[in-house]
């Protein structure tokens, strides 16, 4: 819900409600809890489209939340329009080269996830997720406030309030998620610093419109146009299907202004049409990541925690995960069935991938499009085509920032307190390729069940056992979580021999976010295995 009043004392203090702050409220509310989620934004600019990926495995969240098919619905470009990642001379120039595909755009249902990617502009998604902020009656969100101090302690986090008019409230909470991004108070508040690098030169983002791109034939259809010109080099997309367009003019020095990006944009057009400019943004890549992700009862989350360069798509997806980890964590400690130890495998998990996912974008600041700029490419000759067939082979390079499932699907927690090692082989780490694993740490490998429906509808809410084998026993785990109110659901899928076989168990226990938090065949010791997973520092129950 939305309201002007700010109440005194909370258990949780969000510090942001951009994506990561409205995703972490999200789990929280769901679970009941009661969430203060104070955002300096009154509106959302449908023009500053900032990220525009939302990863396969962030749908599959959306889906767990139930907001999947609404934000396809609100999406103003269907998966349908285009797939593709097309490289040309300019947009009536040549086509260079296509990745297809591209972030997960498929069309079909694929076994390896229970949704496929969407190209969506930041404010839409946000605008939903505060739709569903609304509807849940324990959140509340505070537009036009921002937190302008945090002082973090041992017991509680006093927070101050700044409103739209100066006034300053202060508030208590138990707990505060800083999704505050680089420019707020809570990273500060735990001491925390950034660590890494800049791109070497800035870029422009412009959002624009164009009339003759809607008239005239372009030279391919793509979701995602990668211009290699001689002058200047970018890429540019649809935001909709109603004539508005994106660019990013990369490597730039001193630029501004709408006539500067409107000729930028005709260069890389490649034409002189006419282009009426709607926004501009100069921005330079940072790869930056946080020393430590806590305080003692303050935890950054998102861009408060770590700084993504936007090749690859993974920056905004990358914030969500981290919401996910910590939300079902600390609604579980909150609801009295989780230690406050648990909260430590927070940053043991998610600062990883940060690092992971940074390195892997942060690689294709070197393959940007002015660096593969070059003349001649539009001669229509056979000496420009010959450029062109060159010109397409080096351009494999880029493949990682397009198909990128081994990253998205792929990054696992196995060396997480909060996960029981079963000593079996834990894969390499991939970025193109994904190769389902149920080891634990994993995402569960998805599967669709002969009903129709995904494997993942089929999870409860909090902890999952599922039941792969007849002849596996998980009733002393299942009386156990009974005695100790630890919210488990026990789903038995009969005789699936392909599920069973690609989980290489009978038994797997699948936390909250559907990550696989143990795997055997018999529980040895339900007691220990529940203490573990639930984050405290006792020795691994057996797994056989």
């Amino acid at each position: 819900m939305t309201e002007a009043h700010v109440p005194s004392r909370v258990p949780v203090l969000v510090a942001g409600g951009g994506p990561s702050g409205l995703a972490a409220a999200i789990e929280l509310g769901r679970r009941g809890v009661e969430v203060l989620v104070v955002e300096p934004r009154t509106t959302l600019d449908p023009l500053r489209a900032r990220a525009k990926t939302t990863s396969v495995r962030t749908m599959e969240h959306l889906r767990r939340w139930g907001l999947a098919d609404r934000l396809r619905a609100h999406a103003p470009l269907p998966v349908a329009h285009a797939q593709d990642v097309v490289f040309c001379t300019g947009l009536f120039g040549h086509e260079i080269t296509r990745f297809p595909e591209a972030f997960g755009l498929w069309t079909g249902r694929r076994e390896v996830a229970a949704e496929a990617g969407q190209q969506v502009p930041q404010p839409v998604v946000e605008q939903v997720l505060r739709d569903a902020v609304a509807e849940l009656p324990t959140v509340t969100l505070l537009a036009g406030r921002r937190v302008t101090a945090v002082t973090d302690g041992t017991a509680e986090v006093r927070a101050t309030v700044e409103g739209p008019d100066g006034d300053t409230t202060e508030v208590t909470a138990e707990w505060l998620l800083g999704c505050d991004g680089s420019g707020g108070v809570s990273r500060r508040a735990v001491g925390a610093r950034y660590e890494g690098s800049s791109g070497a030169l800035p870029n422009l983002s412009v959002t624009f419109r164009s009339r003759a791109l809607e008239e005239r034939p372009l030279c391919a259809l793509g979701v995602h146009y990668w211009v290699i010109g001689a002058e200047r080099g970018g890429l540019m997309g649809r935001l909709d299907l109603d004539g508005t367009w994106w660019a990013i003019v990369q490597g730039l020095d001193g630029v501004g202004g709408d006539a500067d990006a409107a000729a930028l944009v005709r260069t890389l057009v490649g034409d002189d049409v006419d282009v009426e400019v709607l926004a501009t943004d100069p921005w330079q890549a940072r790869m930056l990541l946080v020393d430590r992700y806590r305080g003692q009862r303050v935890l950054l989350v998102g861009d408060a925690a770590h700084l993504n360069p936007p090749w690859g798509g993974h920056g905004f997806n990358t914030c969500v995960g981290d919401a996910v980890n910590i939300g079902w964590k600390l609604a579980a400690v909150l609801g009295g069935w989780a230690p406050e130890s648990l909260l430590d495998s927070y940053e043991a998990e998610r600062r990883p991938v940060a690092e992971r996912t940074i390195d892997a974008a942060g690689s294709q600041e070197a393959f940007l499009a002015p660096s593969f700029a070059g003349r001649d490419l539009d001669d229509d000759g056979p000496a420009g085509q010959e450029l062109r067939t060159a010109l397409a082979g080096a351009l494999q390079v880029k493949d990682p920032e397009f198909h990128s499932l081994g990253l998205v699907l792929g990054y696992d927690y196995p060396r997480s307190p909060a996960v029981v090692p079963d000593g079996g082989p834990v894969p390499a780490p991939a970025l193109t390729s994904y190769t389902p694993s149920a080891h634990p740490g994993a995402r569960l490998p998805h599967a669709w069940l002969p009903d129709g429906r995904s494997l993942y509808d089929a999870l409860g809410p909090e902890l999952t056992l599922l039941v792969l084998d007849p002849a596996a026993d998980g009733t002393g785990l299942r009386r156990e979580a009974s005695a100790t109110g630890v919210p488990l659901e026990v789903v038995d899928l009969g005789s699936l021999p392909r599920l069973r076989r690609l989980v290489g168990a009978g038994l797997v226990l699948v936390r909250p976010d559907q990550h696989v938090a143990w795997r055997g065949d018999v529980v040895e010791d339900p007691a220990a295995l529940l203490t573990r997973v639930l984050g405290a520092a006792v020795p691994a129950p057996a797994s056989r």
